[in-house]
């Protein structure tokens, strides 16, 4: 059993993702929901260290499928989050303001990418 190439490329964002996250958290910070409980620290970290775990099963031949739908459900999970970084970015440069609404729709086809993962076990 290999590991497909949608499924290496997905890993790849994952996890450059995750990485992202902790080597620029106060970019993050800055984006994560003020409403949620505990620090936007700790849902930055938490959040890169999913995405690097859930990359690492989607690379896995064995773990591939169970992590699709992780990263489907974590696609999921940060939308608020996307949702929040447009409202907060609404009065920026067009380009940002683009940036930040372009990210909406792109969730539903990365939510769909990680289902179709999952989809593929035998």
């Amino acid at each position: 059993m290999t590991t497909s190439n949608s499924a290496r490329i997905l890993a790849a964002f994952l996890l450059f993702a995750g990485i992202a996250h902790l080597v620029n958290p106060k970019f993050f910070d800055a984006i994560i929901p003020h409403f949620l409980p505990l620090s936007a620290r700790f849902w930055t970290v938490s959040s890169g260290i999913f995405e690097i775990a859930i990359g690492l099963l989607v690379l896995n031949a064995k773990t591939s499928p169970r992590g699709g739908l992780l990263a489907a459900l974590l696609f999921v999970a940060v939308f608020p989050g996307n949702l929040y970084m447009a409202w907060l970015w609404r009065h920026r440069s067009f380009w940002e303001q683009a940036i930040a609404y372009v990210r909406l729709p792109l969730q539903i086809p990365l939510i769909l990418w990680g289902l179709s993962i999952w989809r593929s076990r035998k």
